[in-house]
């Protein structure tokens, strides 16, 4: 990864596709969706994100 923060940020990410993969989300697809909202999306309702 490169430095510490890189293999932090890492594991975040195959975390999350691990998490979506267990609940039989397609991560592309969850990924694609998310991104297009969190932008506007209001900081104390990220639990709507989830998979």
């Amino acid at each position: 990864m490169g430095s510490k923060g890189g293999g932090k940020a890492a594991a975040i990410a195959y975390t999350l596709i691990a998490t979506v993969r267990m609940n039989g989300v397609n991560p592309e697809a969850w990924l694609t969706w998310v991104l297009e909202r969190v932008a506007d999306h209001k900081i104390n309702r990220t639990d709507e994100l989830a998979p």
